[in-house]
Formats: structure tokens, C-alpha cells, sequence
């Protein structure tokens, strides 16, 4: 994939609705964070006062990872099928925040390990319609992908986005779903920043003390191996991602190149958000943070990105959850903005 040249947001709008939003019947400064947040919205939109964000749309890119067979999780690869199962039902906790802030969801195997012949073929054959792979390879002892796999992969994520874009998304979301996926994810910010492993490599799903050294290791192992291959975006995705963590990647590529605002959740996001950057520098313009992961890997490529998080609830959820708890706030800036009376309407002589 081959991605356009970044159009930044439009400076002409975002002038306008900080005019707009200085103008407010509000005392100077009052709505903070908002003000800016809407201030964002009305600037990825091109027109100001900002049309309401009604159609927002997540997609949860689910794979496995051979890593997760080397100690580095606390839960099996098993449980990566079982909670697309439970996706599919409806009855996960991003599916459930989802349901109550009318945000669309949809579910894609990149990359699980297992062929799901359990489900009915209408089901199953749009889960899959754009599987790489059955997990991938171990990342400190081989590469995670082929070089024809990360292509097809980031290929996938810009033709999901496409659709989704084409079907009336407003704001779009990534969400993630892969046991061990934050031992990649790790490894994608340490390539992106230079980074050592003992800064990045955080508990994921909730490894004790020797859990953590050892994962760690892995980490630095996996680095070592890709060497300076991992100065390329593309051979980092190669060397240390994964597929479905590929797709994330061109799923962002294509709509910040496309003009389409993503809300980023947690350190898978963040990660593939940071390699996105990497492709196509000014990516990160379409991008705010939903929320602060308590990854550490997660807040230093936020740093890296200019972003500060609109939530910070100790969430380590994934899914997509920490964004989709976000998008009333970000449905709030865009309101204040549109609805709240200028002050020069309300009082034309002062």
C-alpha cells in the first residue's frame, strides 16, 4: 500500500471555529479541553459550526501472535477466538459501551488461529473476508509476517477503512483483540522511538514481576534481531508487528490521507497510529487520543504524536473500549460548539 500524501485539516476552518469558539456565550476559557476538542472536530470537518458526530464506527482487528506461546501473556491464545465469539454476540465490554453511545462495530480476523467452522458460513466468510494468516511467527526468534503478508495486510486495513468511510463514518475507531498483541505493540514504539525494551514493555493483561523481566527480554531479543531494519515502517511491521496490527496501520493510513478523524484507543492503536506516522508524516493531525492506556509504551507515543488523551480511567481493556467511552466527550465539544449562542447575538451593542 502506497499511501497519498497527507492533507492536513483545514487551517481556514480551525481559524474560524477558534474564533467561533472566543466568541461563545461562555466566560473566556471555560470549556477548556472541550473548546479545543471542538475546535478539532469543526477543522476535520472542513466547516464550522461542526455538523453533529452521529456516525461513528469501530472496527476490532483480531489476530493471534506466536509470541504469546513464550510467556509473555497471562491468558492463553485460546481466548483471542473465544472473545471474537464474543464480539459477534454482543456481549464483550467494548460491545456494551458501544450499544449504549450508538457506535457501529464491526469484527475482522486478520490473523486469529483458528478457522471458526463453528460459526454459520454468513457469518464467518465476513469475519474472514480479509485473513492473512493464521497467527503469526514468534517475533524475537523469526519475523512476524512475510514481506507479501504485511502488504496484503495493510492492503486489508485501508480497504475495510474505504468501506467504512463510503458507508457514512464520520469518526472512525480501531480496536484490537489478540492475546500477547501488546509484546509487538511494544516493540512497534521502541522501533519508532529507539527506545530500549525496559521503557516500553509494560503488563498487559496483567503478568507479575518475573512475567514482566521475562517479557522484557523477549522484547529486546526481538529488537536485536530486526536490527536496523526496523528504520524502515514497513519492515518494522515485517519484522516485530503482526497482521492484524498491519491492518490497524493501513486502516489509519487511509482515512487520515482520505480526511476522516480517528479516535485512538489503546497502546495497539497508538502503536500502529505512531507506525502510520512513520509512512506518511502528518498522519497524526486526524488523530485524537480516546484515553490514557496504562501501558507506558502507550503515553510515549502519544507524547511522540502531540496527543493528550481525553480519558484516563485506568482502562487496560483494549477492544476499543477506552475510545468508544470517549466519543460522548467528543460529541459534547462538537455540540457546545454548534449550539451554544455567540455572545455578540446576545448582546449586538455591547
Amino acid at each position: 500500500m502506497t499511501p497519498r500524501e497527507i492533507t492536513p485539516p483545514s487551517e481556514t476552518v480551525r481559524a474560524a471555529a477558534a474564533e467561533r469558539l472566543a466568541g461563545l456565550a461562555t466566560p473566556p476559557g471555560a470549556l477548556g479541553r472541550l473548546g479545543e476538542l471542538g475546535v478539532w472536530v469543526a477543522a476535520t470537518q472542513g466547516v464550522c459550526p461542526p455538523a453533529p458526530v452521529d456516525d461513528v464506527r469501530l472496527v476490532i482487528f483480531a489476530g493471534d501472535h506466536g509470541v504469546a506461546a513464550h510467556g509473555v501473556s497471562a491468558f492463553p491464545p485460546a481466548i483471542t477466538g473465544a472473545m471474537v465469539r464474543t464480539f459477534l454476540a454482543a456481549k464483550s465490554g467494548v460491545t456494551a459501551l458501544a450499544g449504549a453511545h450508538g457506535v457501529a462495530v464491526r469484527v475482522l480476523d486478520l490473523g486469529v488461529d483458528e478457522d471458526f467452522e463453528d460459526l454459520p458460513a454468513e457469518v464467518r466468510e465476513p469475519l474472514q473476508a480479509h485473513k492473512v494468516r493464521r497467527s503469526s511467527g514468534a517475533l524475537h526468534l523469526e519475523d512476524a509476517l512475510t514481506a507479501e503478508q504485511t502488504q496484503a495486510a495493510l492492503d486489508a486495513g485501508a480497504a475495510v477503512a474505504a468501506e467504512e468511510i463510503a458507508a457514512g463514518a464520520q469518526l472512525l475507531i480501531s480496536g484490537d483483540m489478540g492475546i500477547g498483541n501488546t509484546t509487538p505493540a511494544a516493540a512497534m514504539v521502541a522501533a519508532a522511538l529507539g527506545l530500549p525494551a525496559s521503557e516500553v514493555v509494560g503488563r498487559g493483561t496483567g503478568i507479575d514481576e518475573a512475567g514482566l523481566l521475562h517479557k522484557i527480554d523477549v522484547v529486546d531479543a526481538a529488537l536485536r534481531r530486526a536490527g536496523d531494519r526496523l528504520d524502515s515502517p514497513l519492515e518494522t511491521l515485517q519484522a516485530v508487528g503482526s497482521a492484524d496490527l498491519a491492518a490497524t496501520t493501513g486502516f489509519l493510513l487511509y482515512a487520515a490521507s482520505h480526511g476522516v478523524p480517528v479516535l485512538l484507543d489503546g497502546l495497539m492503536s497508538v502503536a500502529c497510529a505512531l507506525t502510520a506516522d512513520r509512512f506518511a508524516p502528518g498522519a497524526a493531525a486526524w488523530f485524537a487520543a480516546g484515553h490514557r492506556s496504562t501501558e507506558p509504551a502507550q503515553s510515549l507515543a502519544l507524547s511522540k504524536l502531540g496527543l493528550e488523551p481525553l480519558l484516563d480511567l485506568g482502562l487496560r481493556l483494549g477492544e476499543g473500549s477506552g475510545a468508544v467511552a470517549a466519543v460522548p466527550v467528543v460529541r459534547s465539544a462538537a455540540a457546545l460548539l454548534r449550539d451554544v449562542a455567540l455572545l455578540a447575538d446576545l448582546m449586538p451593542d455591547a
